[in-house]
């Protein structure tokens, strides 16, 4: 089949690389525009965008999908069908309807569990066992499309929802590529989700990563781990923030008030609304990250020093 692939991140290329590499043809890729990032702000092009110029495919950077020059050139390039991975942009009817066999979208959840912008995050947070990733034609509302094919993953104990994500990005490039081959030769059809256990996972901001520590351990452990690497979870420390790696529970320890620091010779624990936690790297405002143990040693906390307090 003739394809546009649609994708944005680090988590889209492999099921690029999958597509590049396949029977099908890739004809164009459709990114978000170039955007600033970092402290000095430079401009830069997406994960998705560096791979397809490399393997020189057409990019397309349409500021919305509703955009006339963007829906008549693709027109003109005349997909068959459209994959799309995280491309972090709203599809309207017009551009559903120009492939005929529609928009396929590989999400990064059981569906209909954890639809929405952020599944894997949604997943670790609210301490799911197993998660995985489906593929389904997009429809006008929220994920709700009906699926082809899944894969299951199960989530460890310490997985951050970065290690959780890079590997449903290669498992499920696999799916999203055996998914286009069942369309093209007719033997997959999307079925309807499931109407029960519907679950939606909005993307979690900068707020929402603000550690608790009045919260149980374990809740602790899986906001941070959730909030790895983005968007950062964080507290703050004599009144300037600190950026938090993921924490280890302690219930063995003593039980610290909330927040407390405890410097010990081999680690730095923190108390939460249970049993302390281990602080692993952390990263004070406007330095390099570093173990929690050496930051200790250089502001060594008081009696009356903590996290959040």
């Amino acid at each position: 089949m003739k394809l546009v692939f649609a994708g944005t991140p680090e988590a889209a290329v492999p099921s690029l690389k999958a597509l590049l590499g396949s029977a099908h043809e890739v004809a164009a890729v459709i990114t978000r525009p170039d955007a600033a990032s970092g402290r000095g702000r430079k401009v830069s092009v997406s994960p998705v965008a560096q791979v397809a110029a490399e393997a020189g495919v057409e990019v397309l950077k349409p500021r919305k999908a509703s955009d006339p020059q963007f829906l008549d050139r693709l027109r003109t390039i005349a997909p068959d069908c459209c994959p799309v991975v995280a491309y972090g942009a709203l599809l309207r009817q017009e551009a559903l309807d120009i492939p005929p066999h529609g928009w396929v979208n590989l999400h990064f959840s059981l569906l209909p569990a954890w639809r929405g912008a952020a599944p894997v995050q949604h997943a670790v947070l609210h301490g799911d066992d197993v998660t995985g990733a489906s593929t389904f034609k997009i429809e006008p509302a929220l994920d709700s499309g009906p699926v082809y094919g899944m894969l299951t993953e199960p989530i460890g104990p310490r997985d951050t929802s970065g290690d959780l994500l890079e590997r449903l990005a290669r498992s499920g490039a696999g799916l999203l590529l055996r998914t286009l081959d069942g369309i093209e030769s007719g033997e997959l059809a999307a079925r309807p989700q499931n109407t029960d256990g519907v679950s939606f996972a909005p993307k979690l901001t900068p707020a929402d990563a603000e550690v608790d520590f009045t919260a149980p351990a374990m809740r602790v452990d899986r906001l941070v781990r959730a909030c790895t690497p983005a968007p950062g979870a964080w507290s703050t420390f004599r009144g300037t923030r600190i950026k938090l790696g993921p924490v280890v529970p302690v219930p063995q320890a003593a039980a610290l008030p909330p927040g407390r620091l405890s410097v010990r010779k081999k680690n730095v624990l923190v108390g939460t609304a249970t049993h302390p936690v281990e602080l692993g790297e952390v990263q004070p405002q406007g330095k390099r990250r570093m173990a929690a143990l050496d930051w200790a040693r250089g502001v060594r906390p008081g009696d009356d020093d903590g996290l959040g307090t």
